[in-house]
């Protein structure tokens, strides 16, 4: 019976906080429920400080970030939970006029135009019914840096920038050094570039053994064997250490290398994590990662494999065994 009384009780809250949300839909921006709570977690000051004006702001590293963690939860793509008609994931939607028929236009992003931008206006307001994010949400008032930020963007035109994924990679202008001679590959020429700029020296080339070790376990996590030491050290061609990094490419370590941060990342364990975490049969699954590894497979099949490589028309065993990537998971 206690267990039946929590559940309804629990229910009840979930009832009632859901209540609310129709109360925010009247207010364009969001509107904060007056309470005395509320005003005191308020910010008491916030001042907009000027970010640098030569500095050419990035929405996707920069706005991107900010937007994401205090505004997108109501004012972004899940329909479910808008607090209001203004979005700011998208350019088309942060433009819209939020101004009812015959009113004014009031704009919550006026390109160019900071101090006519709604957004900044609520960001920066003193007053705990109107500050955005909002008290009630428990999220953290955004600081000066970040109003900085936001203001410098919206005054520079508040520019949006599709995800960097898709967007298609320009190779940089080679930067000029003093030392002609150093560089031999232009990545050379960066490092070089920003050594010199600190006035450092390059170091002077490691030894072959020093070389070695340091390829092998980065590639593979393991010092190179005695063997593979002497056949570095013995050839004195001008592709020696290439034909070193060669070999230790074509090793089956440099698979389960590079394997590690994947299978970090996708909560790989031979256990099931929780209750009483028995064991969970997925080291196929992880030998098929070494193995795509192993086998250069290309990025766009590895990921496609192993999202839905059972969908796959006349789909392979292997195939299927990479879809075991979606069952990493706590059972």
């Amino acid at each position: 019976m206690k267990k039946i009384g929590l559940v309804v009780l629990f229910c009840t809250l979930i009832f009632a906080s859901c209540k609310k949300a129709p109360e925010q839909a009247a207010n364009p921006l969001g509107k904060n429920e007056p309470a005395k709570a509320a005003a005191s977690a308020a910010p008491s000051s916030k001042t907009v400080v000027a970010a640098p004006a030569d500095e050419k702001i990035s929405f996707s590293s920069q706005v991107r970030p900010i937007l994401s963690n205090s505004c997108f939860a109501c004012h972004g793509p899940d329909s479910q939970n808008q607090a209001s008609p203004f979005r700011l994931d998208t350019e088309e939607h942060s433009r819209a006029n939020l101004a009812k028929a015959g009113e004014p236009p009031r704009m919550g992003i006026v390109p160019g135009k900071p101090e006519q931008s709604l957004l900044l206006q609520r960001i920066v307001s003193h007053d705990a019914n109107a500050v955005m994010p909002p008290p009630t949400s428990k999220k953290t008032p955004l600081t000066e840096e970040q109003i900085a930020t936001l203001t410098e963007w919206i005054r520079q035109g508040a520019e949006y920038e599709p995800h960097w994924a898709f967007v298609a990679p320009v190779k940089p202008v080679v930067t000029e050094v003093k030392d002609k001679t150093w560089p031999r590959t232009p990545i050379d020429n960066f490092i070089l570039a920003k050594l010199e700029s600190k006035g450092i020296a390059p170091s002077p080339e490691a030894d072959k053994e020093t070389l070695v070790r340091r390829v092998h376990m980065d590639l593979l996590g393991l010092p190179p064997t005695p063997e593979e030491i002497d056949a570095y050290i013995a050839d004195n061609s001008d592709k020696a250490y290439e034909n070193m990094v060669d070999r230790a490419l074509a090793s089956s370590h440099y698979g389960e290398r590079m394997a590690i941060d994947w299978l970090d990342l996708a909560r790989y364990g031979d256990s099931n994590a929780i209750h009483v975490d028995m064991l969970r049969t997925s080291w196929p699954w992880r030998d098929w990662v070494i193995n795509a590894f192993n086998k250069n497979m290309p990025y766009d099949q590895f990921l496609t494999e192993q999202l839905a490589g059972d969908l796959l028309l006349n789909a392979t065993i292997d195939q299927k065994v990479a879809t075991a990537f979606n069952r990493n998971h706590g059972i």
